[in-house]
C-alpha cells in the first residue's frame, strides 16, 4: 500500500489539500470574531488553521472543530432569564450545526464539532454551583438531541478523573496545565493581548456580580483578583482540551487576531463583541437578525416569550 505524499508528516502539502482548507477557512471568515477586524481574510493571515484543518484533509477524515465554552448561564438575574439554556443556546447550537454542515458542500467528509464546556472549571470564582452547571450542560445535551444537531457533542469535566469530586478534578486540572497568577500578573504588564483579556474578565465578574453590599471600589478590587483565577483555569481547561483533543480545528468565542492558535467566531449578533447567550437574552424583531441584549434591556424592547413553560426570549412586536 502507498501512502500520499500529503500524508506523510513533513512532506509538502498539496495544492488540492490546500485549496480545501483555503475554502473551508472561506466558510469561516464571515462568523470571525477579530481581534484586528482590519487584518485580511486570507488563507495566508491562517496558517495555524490552514496546518490545523490539514491534519483532517490530507487523509481525508471530517474536521473536527473544538470550541470551549457554553459554560452555565451568569449568576447575575439583570443579564439573564435563569439557570438553564433558553433560546439564545438554542439558536447558537443551530448555527454551529449548520456552519459543520456547510463544510461539506466544499469538502465531502463534513465536519463535527464539540463543544468542551467549560463551567465546572470557574464556576466556583464566580459564584455558580456545580449542580448549576450540571443542570445547564444536561439541558444542552437535550436541546441537541431534540434539535437533531447529530453535528454536535459536548465535552465537560464529567468526562474525565471519574469518580472524583468537581473539587478535586479541578485541582488536578489547575496543577496539571494552570500557569502560576505570578506569571500572569508579569503577562498582563507585559503582553497588550492578555492585558485586553485581563480588563474584559474584570469587567464581566463585575457584570456578573448581583446582590453587593460593599463599595464600588472593593467590588473592581475583588474582581481583578479573581480575574487572574479566571483566566488561569481557562488556559487550564484549554490545554486539557488540546491534550484530549490533539487533533482539532481549535476556535474561541473569544476575540482572536490573525495568525493565533485558535480562531475566534460570533455565535449570534450582539453589541459587544464579548456578549454570548450564557450572559444576556435574545431578542427577535420582525426584519431583522436575532440579537442578544441584557436581560434588563431586552424588558424595555419587547414581550417575553414562554416555550413549554419557561422563559425563552423576548419578542419585539409593533
Amino acid at each position: 500500500m502507498t501512502t500520499s505524499p500529503s500524508t506523510v508528516p513533513g512532506a509538502t502539502p498539496s495544492t488540492s489539500d490546500l485549496e480545501t482548507c483555503a475554502a473551508i477557512l472561506e466558510l469561516l471568515y464571515p462568523v470571525r470574531r477579530a481581534a484586528d477586524p482590519d487584518a485580511p481574510n486570507t488563507a495566508a493571515a491562517f496558517p495555524e488553521q490552514i496546518n490545523q484543518l490539514l491534519d483532517f484533509v490530507s487523509v481525508g477524515e471530517p474536521v473536527m472543530f473544538t470550541l470551549p465554552g457554553f459554560p452555565c448561564k451568569s449568576p447575575n438575574p439583570a443579564k439573564v432569564l435563569g439557570d438553564l439554556p433558553d433560546e439564545g443556546e438554542r439558536l447558537s447550537l443551530r448555527f454551529l450545526d449548520e456552519l459543520c454542515a456547510s463544510v461539506q458542500a466544499v469538502y465531502a467528509p463534513g465536519a463535527r464539532l464539540v463543544i468542551c464546556s467549560d463551567g465546572h472549571i470557574f464556576g466556583d470564582v464566580i459564584g455558580v454551583a456545580d449542580d448549576r452547571v450540571d443542570a445547564y450542560s444536561d439541558e444542552l445535551r437535550e436541546l441537541m438531541a431534540k434539535e437533531e444537531l447529530s453535528r454536535l457533542s459536548l465535552f465537560n469535566l464529567q468526562d474525565i478523573y471519574p469518580g472524583l469530586s468537581y473539587d478535586e478534578k479541578r485541582r488536578r486540572v489547575t496543577v496539571a496545565y494552570a500557569p502560576t497568577i505570578a506569571q500572569l500578573r508579569e503577562e498582563v504588564m507585559t503582553d497588550e493581548s492578555t492585558l485586553r483579556l485581563y480588563r474584559g474578565i474584570t469587567r464581566f465578574l463585575v457584570d456578573d456580580t448581583a446582590h453587593w453590599t460593599g463599595s464600588k471600589s472593593a467590588l473592581q478590587r475583588e474582581c481583578r483578583t479573581r480575574s487572574y483565577e479566571v483566566i488561569a483555569r481557562s488556559r487550564a481547561w484549554g490545554d486539557l482540551v488540546a491534550a484530549y483533543h490533539p487533533r482539532s480545528v481549535r476556535l474561541s468565542i473569544h476575540p482572536q487576531p490573525a495568525g493565533a492558535a485558535k480562531f475566534g467566531i460570533r455565535l449570534l449578533d450582539a453589541p459587544d463583541a464579548w456578549m454570548t447567550p450564557w450572559h444576556s437574552v435574545l431578542v427577535e424583531e420582525p426584519g431583522k437578525a436575532p440579537r442578544l441584549v441584557r436581560h434588563k434591556d431586552a424588558v424595555e424592547l419587547g414581550e417575553l416569550v414562554t416555550v413549554d413553560g419557561r422563559p425563552s426570549h423576548f419578542r419585539v412586536t409593533d
